[in-house]
């Protein structure tokens, strides 16, 4: 009877399994707003004519590649994921997509879209859209648009009035990727005739002396975020602004616009001639669902989800047909971004696309903020992406750490067992044993899975090195590489020694000021004769309570150099504005001055704390004896302070010495990586310069040891204090 009910259960689970229908396939993005609708809708049209579920999960784009790199080998990512084209080549050699299967028809598709998808001839993806750069212009400012460079240069004076605000042009130009049409336009190439990236040539020089003649006469903004050109152009403060077809969802309703193609250069004779980047639906080389995933790619980039990417989310399709569509053929912006992506250059989907990014970084941002001269840029950017990526150390043998791994956990194991006496069991040592195992047993489950286990893959990590998706072990390699200095002197950024300098710095003068403060701030708050005592403590403890990445942006903002309220207020002084990422002094200041913000609120809770346990009547008996208010705070108030006041400086520099969120937003390293301290180069070495996770997970163990150090010491302290 019991083999039959469970017979009867185990028939109903499997219908109800059959009635639910196929597994839903998994489908990753990084779309937001319209885009994002679009790409609800059109699942859901898949959907409703498959029967096949899509569950869709938006990730942020800066970390995407990363997630997808980790995820799929190890059969934990998605199905399909949509992408840009350029980082084909590195996905391809880490077996990551899937070629596209027997319903692919090139026809279908613009022919360069498809030969964008390409790696050693075959196709790898459905081209879903085409991402290029135009000229948005408000036509009630700019009536005719300048087809020559001569033509626009002529006309941005009389659009532009700095006193109020006013730009002829604005885009974001820190970014390489707005700055490539005026490298192609000026005759300039990004990689020779090896495929190496080349940057030194004299078509970089003038396109940044090009730029950088725009902003020194102020006919465009300094410090351009994306959010700066959204605001300006919807106030009409920007007459002309040069970006994609996803900020045509941004533009206020009230802004009468038009898309046109950037002009061309005079001097050469050649349009300004964007990136042309081709986003498709990738197939996941371990999907477990491929023909439906297949399906669903196919799908996505044609027909009718096609007309709704482009109606609803504002994209400029690749599908031939969907150009003969009522509805697209009405929409001036996808035909004048179609038009205008027929100067693109395809950008490269090769493995050294992926490395020009930061050299071009830090080359632009040198020449915008007058660390560099435009001729001088090319030669900066050389040597940077030289000391960046790093040639892959010879390779090493692993048998005897193996050996030494395993002499060390022998000798672990014999230590935690040995035999304090003769004739004494491990069980008459630790009677106890089984009872404290099942006390301490979640707290050292959680120990082992979120401290222990981390730590010893990133130690295991750190004697790697990572290419492509492919390790290779090299032993202390990463290691000798950091130490010393390989490829830049220990005076440049990128050193170790010159980071962890800054680190120092950086720990030092933010504990000094939160403590400071905090404790003058609690001596205030602790008199009984102030008023509204209440009412203060809350205001002081909000800079603390409030998220500080929130904090962190607020004050990058308040730094901008030209609407920054900073400046603002300087100017209204009568000084003159600071340009505060352009030098180090200045930068290292503004990241001081926001976690100064931030950290201050806690050392004034534990020192009110601490001040209001000292009895009273100590103070009375030190008046007695004529000793000054100085007396008092030095012999009484301060020895009584300490053994609360130290553990909290203690962990606050803990806190001060990995605090990432500070100098990645407010300076962002700047300048040239200057501002850095030791976890956000670790960052860096990880996710932003060829994904080098050995080379930063070295560095991490690196910031461990000089964590260990300063805990050994800081545990003497508090010993010598509590014997005192």
């Amino acid at each position: 009877m019991r083999r039959l009910c469970a017979l009867v259960l185990l028939a109903a689970a499997w219908c109800a399994h059959a009635a639910e229908g196929p597994a839903p396939l998994k489908l990753w993005h990084a779309y937001r707003g319209g885009e994002e609708t679009a790409l609800l809708e059109a699942t859901n049209l898949f959907t409703k004519e498959t029967g096949v579920r899509v569950d869709l999960l938006a990730l942020p784009y800066d970390a995407y590649a990363a997630k997808l790199t980790n995820a799929i080998p190890h059969g934990a990512g998605p199905d399909v994921f949509i992408f840009n084209h350029e980082r084909l080549r590195n996905f391809h050699s880490q077996n990551l997509v899937a070629p596209t299967a027997g319903a692919f028809q090139r026809e279908d598709y613009f022919s360069n879209t498809v030969e964008a998808l390409e790696v050693d001839g075959q196709v790898f993806g459905y081209p879903m859209s085409l991402k290029s750069l135009a000229l948005y212009i408000n036509t009630k400012l700019v009536p005719r648009p300048p087809a020559t460079t001569a033509e626009l240069l002529a006309l941005l004076p009389t659009l532009s009035n700095p006193a109020e605000g006013r730009f002829g042009l604005a885009y974001e130009s820190g970014d390489f990727y707005f700055h490539a049409p005026f490298l192609f336009g000026f005759d300039g190439k990004l990689f020779d005739e090896a495929g190496k990236a080349s940057f030194d040539t004299p078509g970089m020089a003038r396109s940044l002396a090009f730029v950088k003649k725009l902003q020194d006469e102020k006919l465009m903004p300094q410090e351009v975020s994306g959010a700066l050109v959204k605001t300006l152009f919807n106030d009409g403060r920007a007459a002309m602004i040069i970006s994609g077809p996803w900020f045509a969802g941004e533009i206020a309703p009230s802004v009468s616009y038009r898309v046109v193609a950037l002009p061309t250069v005079s001097e050469t004779g050649t349009p300004l001639r964007p990136f042309l980047g081709v986003e498709a639906a990738f197939v996941s080389a371990r999907t477990e669902q491929a023909p439906r995933a297949h399906q669903l790619a196919r799908f996505l980039s044609l027909g009718e989800a096609s007309r709704v990417r482009t109606t609803v989310g504002r994209q400029i399709p690749a599908d031939v047909q969907a150009y003969q569509l009522q509805a697209v053929k009405d929409d001036t912006l996808i035909s004048s971004f179609r038009e205008a992506a027929v100067n693109a250059t395809p950008m490269p989907n090769t493995l050294e696309m992926a490395r020009v990014w930061e050299p071009m970084k830090l080359t632009l941002r040198a020449v915008l903020q007058g660390g560099a001269q435009p001729e001088d840029a090319g030669a900066l950017a050389d040597r940077r992406y030289r000391a960046l990526h790093r040639e892959r150390p010879p390779e090493a043998n692993p048998v005897p750490w193996l050996g030494l791994a395993g002499v060390m956990a022998l000798g672990g194991t014999a230590w935690v067992l040995r035999r304090p006496a003769p004739g004494m069991t491990f069980r008459q040592r630790y009677p106890d044993v089984a009872r404290a195992a099942r006390y301490v047993a979640p707290a050292a489950v959680g120990l082992l899975v979120l401290v222990f286990i981390p730590f010893s893959v990133g130690l295991g990590l750190s004697l790697f090195h990572h290419d492509a998706g492919q390790y290779t072990f090299v032993g202390l390699a990463n290691f000798v590489d950091i130490l010393a200095s390989r490829g830049y002197s220990i005076t440049e950024p990128l050193s170790f020694y010159f980071t962890l300098v800054v680190t120092l710095l950086w720990a030092a003068m933010n504990v000094v000021l939160h403590v400071s403060i905090g404790l003058g701030l609690a001596l205030l708050l602790k008199d009984p004769l102030l008023k509204l005592r209440g009412v203060y403590r809350v205001l002081l403890i909000i800079p603390w309570a409030v998220p500080n990445y929130i904090t962190a942006l607020m004050w990058k903002g308040m730094f901008h150099q030209q609407f920054g309220a900073i400046n603002g207020l300087l100017v209204a002084l009568g000084l003159e504005p600071v340009s505060w990422f352009t030098r180090f002094s200045t930068a290292f200041a503004a990241n001081v001055a926001t976690n100064t913000w931030l950290g201050f609120p806690f050392m004034m809770v534990v020192a009110l704390g601490a001040l209001q346990s000292i009895p009273p009547e100590l103070y009375e008996a030190a008046e007695v004896d004529g000793a000054s208010r100085w007396t008092q705070f030095r012999h009484i108030t301060l020895p009584l302070l300490k053994p609360a006041m130290l553990p909290a400086v203690i962990l606050g520099s803990v806190w001060t010495f990995n605090m990432f969120n500070i100098i990645y937003l407010v300076s962002g390293g700047e300048p040239g990586g200057a501002t850095d301290i030791l976890v956000s180069e670790a960052f860096r070495w990880a996710f932003q310069r060829n994904e080098q996770y050995g080379f930063a997970a070295a560095y991490s163990v690196l910031i461990f040891v000089v964590l260990l150090g300063w805990s050994v010491f800081t545990k003497r302290l508090m010993r010598t204090e509590e014997a005192a």
